[in-house]
């Protein structure tokens, strides 16, 4: 699976590719930075213009618009050139995975299921890492940018309701909600790669009979497919009820989560003490570095799906290796 990190012919796109796509969104990260800081500056300019009249004039309005314009062009020339760069870099990985499995057909033809491995596996490897992948490099970037501005925005908001005082008190409440939620989803979804992949090995068992059945005519007789597929649907329904009380602690969770930086900030903007901007920009940035900390949160049924695409690869290799070995031993 990591030739392409590991053949020196790859090189160039791996390693030169890998620096390009980190150079990009560490890129798109100091853009959002950027933005963030025009919304502090925006809704402080709106909160005047509401509060007194005439205060802001027209044209100072509008340019607040047309800087917004102009960064967020930015950010989507490089969001739209670095994710066709990464599709290019996916697909040059599969294709490391593809040559690899290509020479060794030989060997792999025996392996039930091989074709599937090779073909479909890979490709969809490739697609969940060209996703879950670019998704992990934003977050870790995000927090790495977005942390320290956090802290520094944190300094004005000393106080949580119930607690009292507290230093950097959003950095921590981010830190804490964002982490706990994950370990709580860990916990709670952890038979999920492991249904994951009993639901391919159903499914490829039932897709093979089919299969055979177009051939020959002693397969795929109506009893044995129904059987099959009893699996199947068994497996499905598991999956699907696992799911109902995962989801259910999810979306709790994640809803539960909109009103914590307000509930944090509760005492300081009852006393009147941070502007509407200042509030815009701190919840923009706890919004981040939460955001970047719920990585495994928010990509679980994506992370489940890849865990189970691992684990296909990973033993059709080691029934690849145990192949070639046993064929040469005959040989010799």
């Amino acid at each position: 699976m990591f030739k392409f990190f590991t053949d020196k012919r790859w090189h160039l796109w791996s390693i030169g590719g890998t620096i390009l796509i980190l150079a990009a969104t560490w890129y798109q990260v100091q853009l959002d930075v950027r933005i963030n800081e025009w919304f502090g500056e925006f809704y402080d300019t709106l909160q005047k213009a509401l509060a007194e009249p005439g205060a802001v004039t027209e044209k100072e309005f509008i340019a607040y618009l047309f800087t917004f314009a102009k960064i967020a062009a930015v950010y989507i020339l490089v969001v739209i050139f670095s994710d066709y760069f990464t599709s290019h870099w996916t697909f040059r990985w599969r294709t490391a995975m593809a040559d690899f499995y290509h020479d060794k057909w030989n060997f792999a033809s025996s392996i039930e299921g091989a074709s599937q491995r090779v073909q479909e596996d890979t490709l969809k490897f490739a697609r969940i890492m060209e996703g879950l992948g670019a998704e992990l490099l934003r977050s870790v970037m995000t927090l790495i940018a977005f942390t320290p501005i956090l802290w520094g925005l944190s300094k004005s908001i000393t106080v949580l309701p119930w607690i009292g005082e507290v230093n950097h008190a959003l950095v921590w409440v981010a830190i804490i909600s964002a982490l706990g939620g994950t370990f709580i989803l860990a916990a709670v979804g952890i038979k999920l790669p492991g249904i994951e992949y009993d639901i391919q090995k159903e499914e490829a068992a039932y897709r093979k009979e089919l299969v055979l059945g177009e051939d020959f005519k002693e397969n795929a007789q109506p009893m044995r497919i129904d059987s099959l597929y009893g699996g199947v649907r068994k497996i499905h329904y598991k999956m699907y009820f696992h799911y109902l009380y995962f989801n259910a602690v999810k979306w709790s969770y994640l809803q539960g989560m909109v009103i914590v930086p307000y509930l944090a900030l509760a005492p300081t903007i009852v006393t009147g003490a941070i502007t509407l901007g200042f509030v815009q920009q701190i919840i923009r940035a706890f919004g981040r570095v939460e955001t970047s900390l719920q990585y495994l949160v928010r990509s679980w049924p994506i992370i489940v799906e890849l865990i189970s695409v691992w684990k296909r690869l990973n033993e059709f290799e080691n029934k690849l290796k145990l192949n070639t070995e046993n064929i040469s031993k005959e040989k010799i």
